[in-house]
C-alpha cells in the first residue's frame, strides 16, 4: 500500500484477521460495540489482530510503500466494504439512520474499492 492510502472501513464476518508487517509504518483502528475503538501504530516485524466481525482500516503512515500479510482462519475470505454495504442498502434507510446528504449516498460506488 502507497503512502498516504488507507485500506478503506471493512471487517470480516466469517473470521479473526491476522496481520504481520513486513516493511512501512501502518496505523489500524479497530471498531467494536458501543462506540469503543483502538488505534494502534505498527512497523516491520509487527504482528496485529482484528476479532471476527469488527470493523476496521489500516493507513499508510509511513513514507515508503506499506507490506504486510493478512491471514484468515476460514475456509474463503470474506470482507464486508462500508462503502459498498451503504451504496447497496436502500439510501432512504441509509440517510434515514446516519443522516447523510441523498446526493453523497447516491454518489457511493457500488463496485468495492479496497484501497483509497
Amino acid at each position: 500500500m502507497e503512502p498516504g492510502r488507507i485500506r478503506e472501513i471493512h471487517w470480516h464476518p466469517n473470521a479473526d484477521e491476522w496481520q504481520f508487517y513486513i516493511a512501512g509504518k501502518a496505523r489500524m483502528t479497530v471498531f467494536a460495540a458501543q462506540g469503543n475503538s483502538r488505534t494502534f501504530d505498527f512497523q516491520a516485524g509487527d504482528v496485529g489482530t482484528v476479532p471476527k466481525a469488527m470493523a476496521h482500516f489500516v493507513e499508510n503512515t509511513g513514507n515508503e510503500t506499506l507490506r504486510f500479510l493478512e491471514l484468515f482462519n476460514a475456509p474463503r475470505f470474506v470482507d464486508v466494504s462500508l462503502t459498498q454495504w451503504m451504496a447497496l442498502t436502500p439510501h432512504e434507510l441509509v440517510q434515514a439512520h446516519l443522516n447523510l446528504s441523498r446526493a453523497l449516498i447516491d454518489a457511493l460506488p457500488t463496485v468495492k474499492h479496497p484501497i483509497v
